[in-house]
C-alpha cells in the first residue's frame, strides 16, 4: 500500500461500510477477479487478505487491474453527470432563469432526480439554488448602480415586495442599504484527494478547503464577518481558472498558481500567510524557521496556529511546513493528504531532473 494513504485496516473498514468520504481518495484492487473498484461499490466485499489499495486508478491499472463496470472508478468522485451538464450550462448562461418542474420535464429531466442531486451537492433544492443565483445577480446589479426595482425585475423577479422580503432574509438588510455588501460565491471542485469547497469574491479566491474538513463551517463564519459578505452557491470565471490550475498541479505540471487571492486577517496572520507563499515548490520548512523569517523566533506556536487557520489550501502551501524533527504535524485536511502533496511535488521535481539529464 502507498504510504500516503491511511493504513489497511482503516481503508478496509471504509470499504466494508461503503464510506463515501473515502470515494475519490483510494481505489481497491480485488486479487481474485483482477478488478479495481471505488470504496462505495455495491459489489460483494472481498476478504482483507484478498485486496490491495491504491491511491489512484492509474496505479491500479499499472498493476494489471481492470476498472469495475459497476462503479466506474476512472472518473472523479461526484463528477457532474452527463444528463445534468446541459441544464447547468443553461443556468450559467442565464442566472436569472426561472424553471418549474414542467420546464425540467420538457428538457427530458426528472424533477425529483434534479432535486436530489442539488440537495446532495449544494445542501439545497434546485429551486433554492436558482433563487440564490437570482438574488446574487440582483445584488451585483445594485452594487453597479441599478435602482432596486430595475435590479429586481432584471434578475428574474416578478414581484418587488417578494424580492425585497427574500433579499432581507438572505442578507439581513434592505436592498437599498446593500451597496457595500459582498457575495462569496462557492462551488465544489473535484480533486484526486476528494472534493474541495472554493469561494470567490470580486477580487479573488478567498476560500479553498477540503469538503470534509471539520473547521469549514468556522471558516465560513469568519469570512462572512471579515468580508461583510453572504455565502451563496454560484458560478465565477475564477472557478474555471482555479479548476484548470489545480488539475495541472495534481498532474505535476504546475508549480505556481496565477490566481488573485483575498486573505483577510490580522496583520500577524497576513504576514504568516505571505511567508508561507515563499516556500519553494517541493521543499519544506519547519515552524521554527517560519517564525524566524517573520522576525518572531519566540512565536512558534502562534505561527503553527495561524498555519492551521489558513483558508486557502494548496495555493497558500501550509502543507510544506513540518516539525523541526522532520515529522509531519498539523494539517487540517489530514496528515495523509499532507504526505500526498509533498510526495507529489518531490516526484515532479525528480521527474524534471531526470528529464534534464
Amino acid at each position: 500500500m502507498n504510504q500516503t494513504l491511511p493504513d489497511n485496516k482503516v481503508l478496509y473498514k471504509a470499504l466494508v461500510e461503503k464510506d463515501s468520504t473515502y470515494d475519490g481518495i483510494f481505489v481497491v484492487g480485488v486479487k481474485s477477479t483482477g478488478i479495481f473498484c471505488r470504496p462505495t461499490c455495491n459489489a460483494r466485499k472481498p476478504k482483507i487478505e484478498n485486496v490491495e489499495f491504491f491511491r489512484t486508478p492509474k496505479e491500479a491499472l499499472q498493476r494489471g487491474y481492470r476498472p469495475c463496470k459497476l462503479c466506474h472508478p476512472l472518473g472523479y468522485k461526484d463528477r457532474i453527470p452527463d444528463w445534468l451538464v446541459p441544464l447547468l450550462k443553461e443556468i450559467d448562461s442565464d442566472p436569472s432563469i426561472r424553471l418549474k418542474d414542467s420546464d425540467l420535464i420538457g428538457r427530458g429531466l426528472e424533477p425529483n432526480r434534479v432535486r436530489r442531486w442539488f440537495k446532495k451537492h449544494h445542501d439545497m433544492t434546485f429551486q433554492a439554488y436558482l433563487r440564490s443565483l437570482r438574488i446574487g445577480l440582483a445584488l451585483g446589479r445594485i452594487k453597479q448602480g441599478d435602482k432596486v426595482i430595475e435590479a429586481a425585475f432584471n434578475s428574474g423577479y416578478e414581484s418587488l415586495s417578494g424580492f425585497t422580503n427574500y433579499f432581507k432574509k438572505t442578507f439581513g438588510r434592505s436592498p437599498a442599504n446593500s451597496k457595500n455588501k459582498q457575495i462569496i460565491s462557492v462551488t465544489r471542485i473535484l480533486t484526486p484527494l476528494g472534493p474541495m469547497i472554493a469561494g470567490v469574491v470580486d477580487k479573488g479566491i478567498c476560500l479553498l478547503e477540503f469538503a470534509d474538513r471539520r473547521m469549514i463551517e468556522t471558516q465560513f463564519k469568519r469570512l462572512r464577518r471579515a468580508l461583510d459578505a453572504e455565502i451563496i452557491p454560484g458560478p465565477s470565471p475564477l472557478f474555471d481558472k482555479l479548476d484548470l490550475q489545480l488539475k495541472e498541479y495534481f498532474e505535476g505540471r504546475r508549480r505556481n498558481f496565477e490566481i488573485p487571492l483575498v486573505i483577510p486577517g490580522t496583520e500577524f496572520q497576513r504576514k504568516v500567510w505571505e511567508v508561507l507563499q515563499t516556500i519553494p515548490y517541493g521543499t519544506t520548512r519547519s515552524y521554527r524557521e517560519q517564525a524566524g523569517l517573520l522576525g518572531r523566533p519566540e512565536a512558534i506556536r502562534a505561527v503553527a496556529r495561524t498555519n492551521g487557520d489558513n483558508r486557502i489550501a494548496i495555493l497558500i502551501p501550509c502543507h510544506r511546513v513540518i516539525g523541526s524533527d522532520g515529522q509531519l504535524t498539523g494539517y487540517g485536511g489530514g496528515l495523509w493528504r499532507k504526505r500526498y502533496l509533498l510526495d507529489l511535488e518531490k516526484a515532479a521535481l525528480k521527474q524534471q531532473e531526470n528529464h534534464n539529464i
